[in-house]
């Protein structure tokens, strides 16, 4: 049986995102809300959490899971970034995109691409999110919160404890999100390339 905070969208409540950094450190799964949809969301380094989300969804590991950063300071903790690809991340971020990058070895093996080595990473426009990446200190492993039976994202908190109450460890309600995943750039290949559309305005990138 999750458990279920209702957060404060705009001044999150410090007492409640302390306890639901605690959730995730002891190994929880969680879902939260973003500026795109809700995402389900553990620990970077929690092999069971991670098995967990990767069931939930219904994606095995040549799926991309994305690390939640707080800032551009963290993606460059764990991927490779030139001059250019910082360009253009920092034009878009914090906002609703995913990134997908060379991952350096402070990514653990299991959760970059099993061929290609790389890593999405995103920095979320979201007071929420925002305040348990600052709480917990480093990066959230994360992904959409859509489920394998469903066209789109799951946007709504109580829908969302009503259906996976007994696979999640914690709801965090922030009100209703966008019903739009993230837009995925690969720039791994010298110019960016669309992989998803998604609430991120992709134009930017003259995509």
């Amino acid at each position: 049986m999750s458990q279920f905070f209702d957060i404060h969208p705009v001044n999150p409540q410090p007492r409640l995102i302390k306890q639901a950094a605690q959730i995730i450190a002891k190994g929880g799964l969680i879902a939260l809300p973003t500026d795109s949809s809700y995402a389900l969301a553990c620990q970077l380094d929690n092999k069971d959490a991670v098995e967990r989300l990767r069931r939930l969804r219904g994606i095995d590991d040549k799926h991309h899971l994305t690390l939640m950063c707080r800032d551009l300071s963290e993606i460059g903790n764990f991927a490779r970034v030139d001059n250019r690809q910082y360009r253009w991340i920092k034009g878009a971020t914090p906002g609703p995109f995913v990134f997908i990058l060379e991952a350096t070895r402070e990514v653990p093996r299991r959760l970059s691409h099993p061929s290609r080595k790389t890593i999405g990473l995103r920095v979320p426009d979201d007071p929420v999110a925002q305040a348990l990446l600052a709480e917990l200190g480093e990066p959230l492993l994360s992904a959409t919160l859509q489920l394998p039976e469903d066209d789109q994202p799951l946007n709504d908190p109580a829908e969302i404890r009503a259906r996976l109450e007994k696979r999640l460890d914690l709801v965090v309600c922030g009100g209703p999100a966008p019903a739009q995943p993230t837009t995925v750039i690969d720039l791994t290949n010298g110019e960016p390339e669309l992989v998803r559309a998604g609430r991120g305005d992709a134009s930017r990138f003259g995509l």
